[in-house]
């Protein structure tokens, strides 16, 4: 019945901005562009779908959006997790882009962490299990 989740969607303060960031950073690719235009979709304005491997990241530009809370436990969608094979390599990419690293790397056992944040403050965990 159920497969898979089929994308995550996230609100950017500037989807041009966002674009840049997860394309030439991260190396996600561009899958689709769309133009909004239905009235009971307002204010969203545009769609950007974005694939990095089986996974996709939905960019929606809007109106005027509301700020993320800056309490890092709130109810809801907490991260996106990325896989990586070699987290040493991973973090010193991030950081030679001007990435900072907000929390690890940490061996948790059976897989290491860090956490990093998109532009918009949006956390982000790389994970690399053993």
């Amino acid at each position: 019945m159920f497969k898979r989740i089929d994308h995550i969607e996230l609100i950017p303060t500037d989807i041009e901005k966002s674009i840049d960031f997860y394309v030439h950073i991260l190396n996600f690719k561009v899958k689709t562009r769309k133009m909004v235009n239905l009235a009971d979709m307002s204010p969203l304005k545009e769609v950007v779908y974005l694939e990095l491997g089986d996974t996709v990241l939905e960019l929606m530009s809007v109106e005027n959006p509301s700020l993320k809370s800056s309490q890092p436990w709130i109810t809801g969608y907490r991260a996106m997790a990325l896989e990586v094979e070699d987290m040493e390599k991973a973090t010193k990419y991030l950081e030679g882009k001007g990435v900072g690293i907000t929390w690890g790397p940490v061996d948790l056992g059976n897989s290491v962490r860090a956490e990093f944040k998109d532009i918009d403050g949006f956390d982000i965990e790389l994970r690399q299990w053993k």
